[in-house]
């Protein structure tokens, strides 16, 4: 068949078709190559980035068998990419000698997997294991060698001997002693027994 022999008509169908064709061709093939990088890019970003939302997550460090800390999160959210777990509804301990030295309750808490410090926000409540409790509004433990510091309308109190109220509280990391900064006010009371 020649395209000579082919009516007027038909050739100039046939040309408008080749051409549309062609057209279209060489939109997809130019697409391609320059979405095809883009594509890849985004692939291996998704890809990298794993997030997981968790109800009832339980986070601990531990190290030649011994227990630096636990912390139990209600719900919660992890990113891998990040290193980092935000937690809601949080309870725990932390531990010196595989004891329970202070207890800890919260409403949130973030722990960072590649700084290795945990941060409590939000209507937190310490129980030190010598009997004093502490409220406060942020609670930052940084590692087992470095103090532990809670700020933000911070109350301390221990039985009905000593009530104070203060801006921040440096916790020793044995949990024995304790340093308070800022504006504070404190009463001590004689127990008549």
């Amino acid at each position: 068949m020649n395209l000579k022999e082919l009516p007027k008509k038909k050739r100039l169908y046939l040309i408008i078709a080749l051409t549309l064709g062609g057209i279209l061709a060489w939109a997809f093939i130019t697409a391609g190559i320059i979405t095809h990088d883009f594509n890849r890019k985004q692939l291996a970003i998704q890809s990298d980035q794993q997030e997981a939302l968790v109800n009832g997550v339980i986070l601990t460090e531990t190290k030649d068998d011994q227990k630096f800390w636990e912390i139990y999160g209600e719900t919660g959210k992890w990113d891998s990419t990040l290193g980092h777990a935000q937690l809601n509804k949080v309870i725990g301990n932390f531990y010196k000698d595989n004891e329970v030295s202070m207890s800890f309750e919260s409403s949130k808490g973030t722990y960072n997997q590649k700084k290795g410090d945990i941060i409590l926000h939000e209507d937190t409540f310490i129980a030190l294991k010598d009997g004093i409790t502490l409220k406060a509004d942020k609670l930052h433990w940084f590692d087992s060698k470095s103090p532990i510091i809670a700020e933000g309308h911070v109350e301390i109190q221990k039985g009905k001997e000593l009530i104070s109220t203060a801006d921040k509280i440096i916790i020793s990391p044995s949990y024995d002693s304790f340093k308070i900064v800022g504006n504070t006010v404190s009463k001590v009371y004689e127990d008549k027994k």
